[in-house]
């Protein structure tokens, strides 16, 4: 069972001596990776529900700092040697496929193979319809993002032809360290993105934990995957808690989960640090 820290860019982590503090501690207690959040915008009143809180409303307010969430995971790996390094979601289908495998791919190299790519297909209308991106469109669209972001890593250029996006043959380098490709990651809570990590991704993100809702979820992937052929073993299962302990962990990992992802113990430096050594003493020593 691998551990994660979410909203390592959120707030106070998008300083250079928090994320340093947060980064580092967290590698030297045996925690696996940090994972960023993602809002290019955030419109101010939205009424769009926030689907992770009972509230409908995002931790903290509108004007909290939500820095880009690939930058500060370079500025991690320069700073650690082994920690990975995933955005907790990218908001894909308001990007650019090219602009996405191009900087995970940078990422990728910088890190010496450390990115993973976890994507979703956003829940905040009003933000995109700030981008001019239809709301409608974004599962389609996530889908063949992710068809062309891993054209692109191809180690042959070729062309793509989509609904969305086309191309003639194209280079595309640097290349991703990983072969064939930085891990992608599928974020969601319903059905749908269950149907969607069986077809299309390495990675399915339930970030609710809940087993009552994680549990089905997990059902309805396995039953795509029987669909399609596929081994859900190649499915790497990640999802969040609140609060962990072994025996806990012990639980997930019989359901299939290989990595539990928790916020991260306070947002100032000792809060931080003491924290991130109480969880290294409490639980991840006593993980084999």
């Amino acid at each position: 069972m691998k551990i994660g820290l979410m909203f390592a860019n959120a707030g106070p982590f998008g300083l250079p001596d928090h994320l340093t503090n947060l980064a580092q501690t967290a590698e030297s207690v045996g925690v696996e990776s940090i994972w960023t959040v993602e809002h290019v915008v955030v419109p101010v009143g939205y009424e769009s529900e926030y689907p992770y809180s009972d509230t409908g409303k995002m931790p903290g307010n509108e004007a909290m700092p939500i820095p880009d969430p690939i930058l500060p995971l370079a500025y991690a790996a320069a700073v650690t040697k082994t920690l990975r390094l995933g955005t907790g979601i990218l908001i894909l289908p308001q990007r650019h496929p090219a602009y996405v495998a191009k900087e995970f791919a940078t990422l990728d190299v910088l890190s010496g193979g450390r990115a993973i790519a976890g994507v979703g297909i956003g829940w905040l209308e009003e933000e995109f319809q700030t981008l001019g991106i239809p709301f409608k469109e974004r599962a389609p669209r996530t889908e063949e993002s992710i068809r062309a972001i891993r054209s692109l890593w191809s180690e042959t250029p070729e062309p793509f032809a989509g609904d969305f996006y086309r191309w003639d043959a194209v280079e595309s380098n640097p290349k991703p360290v990983q072969k064939p490709g930085v891990p992608i990651v599928l974020g969601g809570h319903v059905p749908g993105a269950a149907r969607r990590a069986a077809r299309l991704a390495d990675g399915f993100f339930p970030v609710k934990g809940d087993e009552g809702e994680l549990l089905p979820l997990l059902s309805v992937m396995r039953d795509e995957c029987a669909k399609i052929g596929r081994n859900p073993d190649e499915i790497e299962i990640t999802t969040g808690l609140t609060r962990i302990d072994v025996d806990t962990l012990k639980r997930y990992e019989d359901h299939g989960v290989s990595r539990v992802v928790i916020g991260p113990p306070g947002f100032d430096k000792d809060a931080v640090r003491k924290g991130l050594e109480d969880l290294g003493d409490r639980v991840l020593s006593k993980l084999g």
